[in-house]
């Protein structure tokens, strides 16, 4: 997939076929210091990672300021009780963290409703027209809200939220069926970035045979607290559902 920007094509190009890694913490983990995310990116550059994807205006200014000369797909979690809808919302989260410093904007883009009573697909075309010069990162969780993301102006689709909508929080691992689907559905209008349920570099590996231009991986590399909880769960006997827990702080306990 080629677009006519130069600059969203070096981008594109600088990510293709690599890892990109989700340097992420929230207040209340065990994990959590002031410079945490930025020694996560110290990390994912030292490794060879060709990407970042980075929460919050204020971690995204941090890896910034940092220089690591690595695109920063920026997002901004809000959460509220009444919405599944959390991965910036509105149009005062995408202005935070373009001013941050966010390459690309990452956003909800399935058909959910949000806070404010839209549906989140909507706002694409709003950031598409203030913001052109930007790459739009569209986290879906069906191929339909991939295709409507693209049409509204996305060059990025991923799976980001397949598993954390209402019609899709049953499923517990990543589907490559379906990626292997949206890849050829979507493949030759905007790049498929594989993100989410990614545990091993195997896994990483089948996205890439399938045609994924990239991929995405966060809780098995950055989130050692979610690692040890899978060896617990797995050794006694599955008796303490892992996702359970982790599904419930990437949601704000909304499930």
């Amino acid at each position: 997939m080629k677009v006519n920007d130069p600059k969203k094509q070096a981008i594109l190009d600088q990510l293709k076929g690599g890892l990109i890694v989700s340097c992420q913490t929230q207040k209340d983990e065990p994990i959590y210091t002031p410079d945490m995310t930025v020694k996560m990116a110290e990390c994912a550059k030292w490794a060879g990672a060709v990407g970042l994807r980075i929460n919050s205006p204020e971690q995204i200014r941090q890896v910034k300021e940092a220089n690591l000369g690595l695109p920063i797909i920026g997002l901004y979690k809000v959460w509220h009780d009444d919405t599944y809808v959390f991965i910036t919302p509105t149009m005062k989260e995408v202005d935070a963290i373009v001013e941050a410093g966010a390459d690309i904007i990452a956003l909800d883009c399935t058909s959910e409703r949000t806070h404010e009573g839209t549906q989140a697909w909507d706002l694409i075309k709003e950031v598409r027209k203030k913001y052109p010069d930007h790459l739009i990162f569209a986290d879906c969780s069906t191929i339909e809200e991939a295709n409507r993301a693209i049409e509204n102006g996305a060059e990025i689709v991923a799976p980001t939220l397949y598993g954390y909508t209402q019609a899709t929080q049953h499923i517990e691992g990543a589907d490559y069926r379906m990626i292997g689907q949206l890849c050829r559905e979507v493949g030759d209008r905007a790049a498929v970035i594989m993100e989410g349920h990614l545990y091993t570099p195997e896994d990483a590996i089948k996205c890439m045979f399938l045609g994924c231009h990239s991929v995405v991986v966060g809780s098995a590399i950055t989130r050692p607290h979610y690692v040890a909880k899978r060896f617990v769960d797995a050794l006694s006997g599955y008796q303490d559902d892992w996702r359970k827990v982790e599904k419930a702080h990437h949601t704000n306990e909304l499930k």
